[in-house]
């Protein structure tokens, strides 16, 4: 059984845990990784009993002024995306996307139900990484919303990250 939780991604001089948008989940939250700029990024090893992830997502958008991300690791398979930004609004997208298809089938339910299509998706993580100051490519992004997790999906949400340009 592979690793259930989440990370949030955002850009802060403070530790993104003492942040007001996050106190409800803020027991729990563990820094994993700094990265240039500022950015940070937190985890939290279980499923999330945060509710809404979007609204998470932008309350940190919205406290710190930069976009944020919040994502969803479904047992090292498969990445639920959460992303949000002060001027572009939010969107979800997925990684893995066959780990996610087979995990979604057993209620009924598809891809194209909750998240954007893997280009559509590109096009908005190209949108979000441009509110942040960087620009990227969209077939680097493209690549990795197509991939599926080898072997683990945590690894595939970091190379995620790293073509948004953190």
């Amino acid at each position: 059984m592979g690793f259930w939780g989440y990370f949030v991604v955002g850009r802060s001089d403070a530790p993104l845990a003492e942040l007001a948008a996050l106190a409800e989940v803020r027991a729990g939250l563990e820094l994993r990784e700094e990265r240039d700029d500022g950015w940070q990024v937190w985890e939290h090893p279980s499923e999330p009993e945060v509710g809404d992830m979007g609204a998470l997502a932008r309350g940190v958008a919205g406290e710190t002024g930069t976009p944020a991300l919040f994502a969803f690791v479904m047992g090292s398979d498969c990445v639920v995306v959460e992303a949000a930004a002060p001027a572009g609004g939010s969107w979800f997208a997925c990684l893995g996307r066959a780990a996610m298809a087979r995990y979604l089938s057993a209620d009924g339910l598809v891809l194209e139900d909750l998240f954007l299509e893997a280009p559509e998706a590109a096009r908005k993580a190209v949108e979000w990484a441009a509110e942040t100051g960087r620009t990227v490519p969209s077939g680097p992004l493209l690549e990795v919303l197509t991939a599926e997790a080898d072997p683990l999906a945590e690894e595939l949400f970091a190379c995620f990250l790293d073509r948004l340009g953190l």
